[in-house]
């Protein structure tokens, strides 16, 4: 079951949902408008599932900063989200896709008691300039059939995330290889 505007206001209020900084404007009927940060960084080729991520960060200017086709770029929420009683779906809306920029098409799910700020893939398919704190996708609260279990009391790989997070597949296939 998706939560209504609404109902994450008052999961806000009563503290099951925390949404950082929050702006209750930024609520629609079903979701929350997620904003990008201002802070970009950009991978580089050739990229290697067994090896570590080469990125370069950078930060976005308020003039903005134009992205290119063919560069794979990992962003930041501006917004960090944390619930240990609901789900959570990330992803762009129409705004974005219409400007060709796809976001975080891979991994949408945040699971309950996932605390962080999100790490976007973010790909363009024409060049477009891009600013700090627009208005980058949604962000939709649903509520877990059965038993919750939290992410962050499993420990997994992605619990610690301070900033921007580069694929850790390598640390599977290095102990795969091993």
């Amino acid at each position: 079951m998706i939560l209504t505007g609404p109902a994450i206001a008052a999961a806000i209020a009563c503290g099951d949902i925390t949404i950082d900084p929050y702006d209750p404007g930024r609520l629609s009927p079903n979701a929350y408008d997620w904003r990008l940060s201002d802070r970009l960084r950009i991978c580089h080729d050739p990229l290697d599932a067994a090896r570590p991520t080469r990125c370069t960060e950078s930060l976005i200017p308020a003039t903005g900063l134009a992205l290119v086709p063919g560069t794979l770029y990992l962003g930041l929420t501006h917004e960090r989200t944390c619930s240990e009683r609901y789900a959570q779906l990330l992803n762009g809306n129409h705004t974005i896709g219409a400007l060709g920029i796809w976001v975080h098409v891979s991994a949408p799910l945040g699971h309950t008691g996932h605390a962080i700020a999100w790490t976007l893939e973010i790909r363009v398919a024409r060049p477009v300039r891009v600013y700090p704190g627009m208005t980058f996708g949604k962000l939709v609260f649903l509520q877990p059939f059965g038993a919750i279990a939290s992410y962050q009391r499993h420990g997994r790989k992605y619990t610690s995330s301070a900033g921007i997070d580069t694929s850790r597949l390598y640390h599977e296939i290095i102990g795969e290889q091993a």
